[in-house]
Parts: structure tokens; C-alpha cells; sequence
């Protein structure tokens, strides 16, 4: 997995990439935007941008994985967390 993070101004955008050996690379984004009233602190933009780009892969993952179930047993899938 890698996590790429871009700063600009009071924006700060993260991209998490999966990679899968023989599976499709999968690819999610996070954005973070400052309040201009608040103190310029880069890491927590930068963690805040990268946690919201876990969660949507988060969320890819567990739709991959509900598909991939379905399509092997022929049925619908539901996982509890």
C-alpha cells in the first residue's frame, strides 16, 4: 500500500493505492480543507485527508469482497461487522 499526499494552500488531498499481485491496483481519495481561522498545522491535514482515503478503500474492499462471495457460492452476501 502506498499513501501519496499533496499539500496546497488550505487544502491538503490524499491518495491510498492497494497493490495486488493479480488483482487490479485499487485507488481511494481523501481531502482535508483548513478553516482559514485556524492555525496551519500540515500534519493534521495530512492525516485527516489519509484517514478519509483508508476509509473509502475500507469500504471498496468489503464491496469487492461481498462480490467476490456472491459470485462463488451463487448467493446473496452480508457481512456483520
Amino acid at each position: 500500500m502506498t499513501i501519496y499526499i499533496d499539500e496546497r494552500e488550505d487544502r491538503t488531498h490524499a491518495e491510498a493505492r492497494l497493490h495486488r499481485r493479480y488483482q487490479p491496483e485499487v485507488r481511494a481519495n481523501g481531502l482535508a480543507r483548513r478553516n482559514p481561522q485556524d492555525s496551519n498545522v500540515p500534519r493534521i491535514g495530512a492525516e485527516l485527508a489519509a484517514s478519509r482515503a483508508l476509509s473509502q478503500l475500507a469500504h471498496q474492499l468489503l464491496d469487492d469482497s461481498i462480490a467476490d462471495v456472491e459470485q462463488a457460492t451463487g448467493e446473496p452476501a452480508y457481512f456483520h461487522g
